[in-house]
């Protein structure tokens, strides 16, 4: 069974959880009802302590592995997920939540305030990572889940497997984060506030309170393009596309010659408008902005002193939206909060999209690290050069 790398095939489509009781927020707000969505793979033993969180990006959701009936692509992370894998199934219960203030099923801008039976739009208040992370425990706690064996995740979602350990620090074993950081730096806060400003400049925005009158398509486009254009690397850009020219077409209100980097922004531009809110958006970059996992503490190395965890930090050497620095810098607060710690950087030209596509080069770590018992963690940091693996499929979204 331990061979069996086929993955999932079919799994059930997202599963909806309702938190009945109002929820308190950190920004001193509360919420109706909370739906929570969710997918599982593989089962929960009876000890309940075989779960692996699994933790999505800004514009992620629930479905992180398999086919949904119909569908053409699997989950966002399915190459890591199944039996065999480096998310083992048959060995882990493998959970995955949609975040809190996103539009796939969990409560966000677009759902209804059951206060009030109306859509919140503008009136959705904000929410922290803190924030997403605490939902998640609630929906694991009425699932049966008493220890995490391993919470993962990338970007965003390494953020909120950072903030797991420093909440529930006697629940976390393994801690694994992939391209992420422990706050934004101003560049990073720079690249939320452009993104915002496209949307709310779009006329259809209407003050956040679009729903049923049209959405802020043009804006939210023009926001999706800016994110992908950080989430590459110049390198893995020349590569994918040079300055070859696609053909004719619409660019900046001319009609002329279309490279092919111009032609892949507008494709994700358009399709990312299809399928997410642009609220959502808003709330989450903001939620991005505003963490700091350090806060409330004398040091960033004091918010770890309570883990009982180990940790796995992975960082790729052309992400310049999460430059390796930064995990470096979580790399060394956990070292003098004495905590064990793998820092790896991986060699890339693939940017930040490298979390999603570098699968190859990190599977074999996360597995290591899995088995490792805790005490033979490496403590420090350790660096590692892995050879690109190729061109592969390049990803819908992050």
């Amino acid at each position: 069974m331990a061979n069996d790398t086929r993955g999932l095939g079919t799994v059930p489509g997202t599963a909806i959880w309702r938190l009945e009781r109002a929820f308190d927020l950190e920004c001193g707000q509360r919420i109706g009802a909370v739906d929570v969505a969710y997918e599982q793979y593989g089962t929960l033993n009876a000890a309940g302590d075989n779960a692996l969180l699994v933790c999505h990006a800004l514009s992620g959701g629930a479905h992180a592995a398999g086919l949904h009936e119909g569908a053409a692509k699997p989950g966002w992370w399915d190459v890591l997920i199944g039996p065999g894998r480096a998310f083992d199934t048959h060995r882990y219960c493998v959970i995955c939540i949609n975040v809190l203030g996103s539009c796939y099923g969990t409560t966000g801008p677009a759902s209804i305030d059951p206060s009030t039976g109306r859509v919140y739009g503008s009136r959705f208040p904000d929410v922290t990572i803190a924030d997403m992370v605490r939902v998640q425990k609630a929906l694991l706690d009425r699932l049966g889940v008493r220890r995490l064996a391993a919470v993962a995740g990338g970007s965003m979602g390494g953020m909120q497997a950072l903030v797991w350990p420093v909440l529930y620090p006697d629940v976390v074993d393994r801690v694994i984060a992939l391209a992420a950081t422990d706050r934004h730096s101003p560049q990073q806060i720079a690249f939320g506030e452009i993104a915002r400003r496209a949307v709310i400049a779009d006329p259809a925005w209407r003050g956040g309170d679009y729903y049923g009158r049209g959405n802020p398509a043009a804006g939210l486009a023009v926001a999706r393009m800016l994110g992908h254009v950080t989430y590459l690397a110049d390198a893995g850009m020349a590569r994918k596309f040079g300055r070859r020219v696609k053909g004719q077409g619409v660019t900046a209100g001319t009609t002329r010659r279309q490279f092919e980097v111009e032609a892949y922004l507008d494709h994700q531009g358009r399709s990312f408008v299809g399928r997410f809110d642009a609220n959502s958006l808003l709330t989450l970059t903001r939620a991005l902005d505003d963490f700091d996992l350090g806060a409330g503490f004398a040091s960033l190395s004091d918010a770890f002193l309570e883990t009982e965890a180990a940790f796995l930090l992975l960082t790729f050497s052309s992400d310049w939206l999460y430059p390796p620095y930064q995990l470096a810098r979580v790399a060394d607060a956990l070292r003098q909060a004495g905590r064990p710690v793998t820092y790896q950087e991986l060699r890339t030209d693939y940017g930040h999209d490298a979390f999603l596509l570098e699968h190859e080069a990190q599977a074999p770590i996360i597995r290591t690290f899995l088995d490792e018992k805790q005490e033979r963690l490496a403590d420090g940091i350790a660096a590692i050069r892995q050879p690109w693996k190729g061109q592969g499929p390049w990803p819908a979204a992050i």
